[in-house]
């Protein structure tokens, strides 16, 4: 993530590594340039009580791997599970995206697909 360029509207949140950080009344940018880090979004993030369908449980659990709540092992265990239950809800590619992300512990990745999958209400 060394490089990454966060730009952040006024008063937006993100987690970086477990800590909730909110941005002041003007836009900002930040450099992470450090590998490893744990960033997370608030407005892309998920509250135990919204994830309420196999496809948002599974995101949930993909974002508490992204952000560092979840370490890897059980994340990738998790999240296994986590496809069997939505299996109706994908098709044969995004199943395998999410595969090769939790293969490369890319948790963002994983995240992404489910959004899209979210939104589109499945399949895609």
């Amino acid at each position: 993530m060394a490089g990454l360029v966060l730009k952040l509207r006024p008063y937006e949140q993100l987690m970086i590594n477990g800590v909730v950080i909110e941005n002041g009344d003007r836009r900002a940018y930040l450099r992470v340039k450090t590998d490893g880090a744990k960033i997370l979004r608030m407005k892309n993030a998920l509250t135990p009580d919204e994830a309420t369908t196999p496809l948002k449980r599974a995101y949930f659990i993909a974002q508490q791997a992204a952000s560092g709540q979840l370490a890897a092992p059980d994340a990738v265990a998790a999240l296994k599970r986590a496809l069997a239950g939505c299996a109706a809800e994908m098709s044969d590619g995004a199943r395998r995206d999410v595969e090769r992300s939790l293969a490369e512990q890319d948790y963002y990745a994983a995240m992404r697909r489910f959004g899209d999958l979210i939104r589109t209400g499945g399949a895609a």
